[in-house]
């Protein structure tokens, strides 16, 4: 539930160092495609994106997200 996604992102704050650059199209595609597996809807997966704000793939990011939704 929503408490393990918070769970989850607050445990990533203390252990995540941010860099670029930062190409999310890729992470996208791979979960979209994870997610694509289960066919019997039996699972359901959260993508949470932790960035310092620079994208540098913006363009082909927010192509994947559309494509995938």
């Amino acid at each position: 539930g929503i408490e393990g996604v918070l769970e989850a992102y607050h445990r990533s704050l203390r252990s995540v160092q941010l860099y670029g650059p930062t190409n999310f199209a890729p992470v996208v595609n791979h979960v979209a495609r994870a997610a694509a597996a289960v066919l019997d809807g039996s699972q359901y997966f959260v993508l949470l994106i932790i960035t310092d704000g620079v994208i540098s793939d913006m363009a082909q990011t927010k192509e994947a997200i559309v494509n995938v939704s």
